[in-house]
């Protein structure tokens, strides 16, 4: 940690510390959790301490776990209410192509993944991940629903790879964001895992792109024949969205997520 700024906040150790749990690991113990946050055993004592009387965390057995208050403040967030809005869409996509099916979210320069229908014995990203949208199908097609001359300025030097397949120079990654506006879809291959293929389309209730959809199979699986059942699916959500939730809460997506 550098030593220039001020020292970090009791909070700012709270949210470390909770930030590490993860879909892997929702089960750990204090010295885990010490680890995983970078944090002194006694400060993560202390903090566990607290939080279990705020609900955040929960004793279970001999280690602890996230607790459901957290699960009750994020249900409230305006993007679950789209969740809940897509996911008969999401599952009727699944159900007539056998893909997995993604619903994901821009925020900054990560995609973070709201829903996930799979299909059978598929290794999906897990709800709540957090991706690099370079390398992402949703991630491109949000970022080409964006401002191409902001994101030039303001993405990240170098871009992350998660594999040698990801898009990894910035000029290539704008050049295909504009092939993207263009197309209307986006297109992954093995570039967030190797052997998996990845094609999105965004939800657009009025000018912007706020959320997309994602079908995911094996690499060597042909994703283009339900691309027209994608567009639908993303036009359909877009649709109740617009109907649902802009009808008296347009302010809560402005344009972009």
């Amino acid at each position: 940690m550098s030593s220039d700024g001020p020292p970090p906040s009791i909070l700012s150790k709270a949210f470390d510390l909770l930030s590490a749990f993860n879909s892997g690991e929702r089960i750990m113990t204090l010295t885990e959790l010490a680890e995983a946050s970078g944090l002194p055993k006694s400060t993560v004592h202390r903090l566990l301490a607290r939080l279990i009387e705020l609900g955040a965390v929960e004793h279970h057995r001999s280690g602890y776990r996230i607790g459901l208050a957290l699960f009750q403040l994020a249900s409230v967030a305006p993007a679950v209410g789209m969740r809940d809005l897509a996911v008969p869409h999401l599952a009727a996509l699944h159900r007539l192509t056998g893909h997995t099916v993604h619903l994901g979210v821009l925020r900054g320069f990560d995609v973070v993944y709201l829903e996930k229908v799979p299909a059978a014995r598929s290794k999906s990203v897990p709800v709540g991940a957090r991706l690099p949208a370079n390398c992402t199908a949703i991630g491109k097609v949000l970022l080409a629903h964006g401002d191409l001359d902001t994101l030039a300025a303001t993405m990240p030097d170098p871009l992350p790879r998660m594999t040698p397949s990801s898009v990894h120079d910035a000029g290539a990654l704008l050049a295909e964001l504009r092939e993207v506006r263009h197309r209307g879809v986006a297109v992954e291959h093995e570039e967030s895992r190797l052997g998996i293929g990845c094609l999105a389309a965004p939800v657009t209730p009025r000018q912007g792109a706020v959320a997309a959809i994602s079908m995911s199979n094996r690499a060597t699986t042909s994703l283009r024949d339900d691309e027209s059942a994608l567009r639908a699916t993303a036009t359909q959500i877009a649709t109740v969205v617009r109907e649902s939730l802009y009808r008296n809460h347009a302010h809560w997506f402005p344009q972009g997520g």
